[in-house]
């Protein structure tokens, strides 16, 4: 894998990582704790509000997965390892790192 591609695969994780971030800064306020004021609110308000926070929740967990596959995999061209499977040690191919840059492995592993 030549140089340059290496930089535009690292380029567009750092991408993916900062719109990760901006998502974050978003998602926070969805998943604030329901008050539980039952004049304003009533119980089926409520509860959509805590369904509405469960949701943004998961998605916070989602952005979290994302954002540590991005960074193990900005580590790994960091260390010389981009592009190389992390279970075989066989060069990933480049329609796969296409796809997904932070992918760890080639499709044979990845099956399974």
């Amino acid at each position: 894998m030549t140089p340059q591609l290496i930089a535009a695969f690292k380029q567009q994780l750092q991408a993916a990582l900062a719109a990760l971030e901006d998502e974050d800064a978003l998602g926070r306020e969805g998943q604030r704790t329901v008050a539980l004021d039952q004049q304003s609110v009533g119980r089926l308000s409520r509860m959509d509000a805590l369904q509405q926070q469960a949701m943004a929740r998961a998605t916070q967990a989602r952005r979290s997965q994302s954002r540590a596959r991005i960074l193990a995999a900005l580590r790994r061209i960091e260390e010389g390892e981009f592009g190389y499977c992390s279970e075989c040690g066989e060069e990933i191919a480049g329609k796969r790192l296409e796809l997904d840059p932070a992918t760890p492995t080639c499709v044979n592993c990845a099956a399974g």
